[in-house]
């Protein structure tokens, strides 16, 4: 990664959340068949659409400024998905599945909340006013996301978990 000015910076973090953003879409599906509780699986499936969505915002904020993405791979949406994959075939189908898999959208989301603050931080440094209400929306997203998560974990999902064990 050779980045010398502030805009390059910023080209070089959309292109990440662009590359980590359509990992996400893949990832997604997966989830949500890995998925047992129908809230869960409701929740995997409406990210996928609002993924969807913020790739649009991106390609927008792409349209906006001028500018062109950088092919690159996130390496770390790649290592969250592993994490994913490694929770699907080491736990098997139930509560306690189900509380792994939002513990790691979790951390799916606050990377992607980090990822949207950092863009919107530069935007506004650079003047990017229109990309800046993008960038922030999608933000809000991810938040909301978070907190969606947080309930269902606190709802339920970690307590079908701990009940499952005291079953055992």
């Amino acid at each position: 990664m050779s980045v010398k000015t502030i805009e390059e910076l910023f080209i070089h973090e959309l292109s990440d959340v662009y590359s980590a953003e359509k990992q996400m879409t893949k990832a997604l599906p997966r989830l949500a068949r890995a998925a047992e509780h129908p809230k869960l699986v409701a929740a995997f499936q409406a990210h996928l659409e609002e993924t969807e969505g913020q790739i649009e915002r991106i390609d927008q904020v792409v349209e906006l400024l001028g500018i062109r993405l950088k092919r690159i791979k996130c390496a770390a949406m790649e290592g969250l998905v592993e994490e994913s994959k490694d929770v699907i075939d080491s736990i098997p189908a139930g509560p306690l599945r189900d509380a792994a898999l939002i513990g790691g959208a979790q951390k799916v989301e606050h990377y992607e909340i980090a990822s949207y603050g950092t863009l919107a931080a530069l935007a506004k440094q650079l003047g990017y006013k229109d990309a800046l209400k993008l960038l922030l929306e999608t933000l809000e997203e991810e938040k909301a996301t978070d907190e969606k998560l947080t309930v269902l974990a606190e709802q339920g999902g970690n307590q079908r978990a701990a009940a499952e064990r005291k079953a055992a």
